[in-house]
């Protein structure tokens, strides 16, 4: 299978640093990778309701933006997530986008967590703090979802910036995310199993 990005923004506004730095990393993969960039903020879905308590536990098929969205995770063989550190996990438009991974793994016809099984699942992410500890939480929910689905991870680039702009002077940032996506990220494990 041709390698297929999808970057799942996760910001409030358009040109931030964790974009500007994703946009960064994904400027160093090869010529013939496709490259597809949504926005949460541009394509909102709506509030996720659990059904698995409700009857037989099915979700009906998905419409809209939520069925676009589960369109191009499906199509891609390796899922960006690029959100900002939220009160130190993910934001969340990106935590209601994972939420819809419950309701796909119940939406008939769809083998939502088949799919992805051996698919990679990547971070990117910009800090405020100079101590990267803090986005423990965010990698602990990327990682452990990509356990879960039984996916590759290949870790969460970091970055440090709460001005416009600032992650560009993080040197160190940039200079990670020349490799970032070069690397052969192992099977994802939760801590348990390691």
């Amino acid at each position: 299978m041709t390698r297929q990005f999808l970057f799942v923004l996760g910001s409030s506004r358009t040109g931030g640093n964790t974009e500007l730095l994703a946009r960064k990393a994904a400027e160093q993969l090869p010529a013939g990778v496709e490259q597809r960039w949504l926005s949460l903020a541009e394509h909102p879905l709506p509030d996720f309701v659990d059904l698995r308590r409700d009857g037989d536990h099915v979700r009906p098929p998905a419409t809209g933006t939520t069925a676009m969205l589960l369109d191009a995770t499906l199509a891609a063989t390796d899922i960006v997530i690029a959100s900002p550190l939220y009160w130190y996990s993910v934001s969340g438009p990106t935590k209601r986008y994972l939420d819809h991974w419950s309701g796909w793994l119940r939406t008939p016809g769809v083998d939502f967590k088949a799919a992805l099984a051996g698919r990679t699942l990547w971070g990117v992410t910009a800090l405020a703090h100079e101590e990267p500890e803090v986005a423990d939480p965010l990698i602990g929910t990327l990682n452990h979802t990509a356990a879960y689905m039984k996916m590759r991870f290949g870790g969460v680039l970091l970055g440090n910036g709460s001005g416009r702009g600032d992650v560009l002077n993080d040197a160190g940032a940039l200079t990670r995310a020349k490799t970032f996506f070069a690397q052969e990220p192992p099977l994802a494990r939760f801590p348990y199993e390691v």
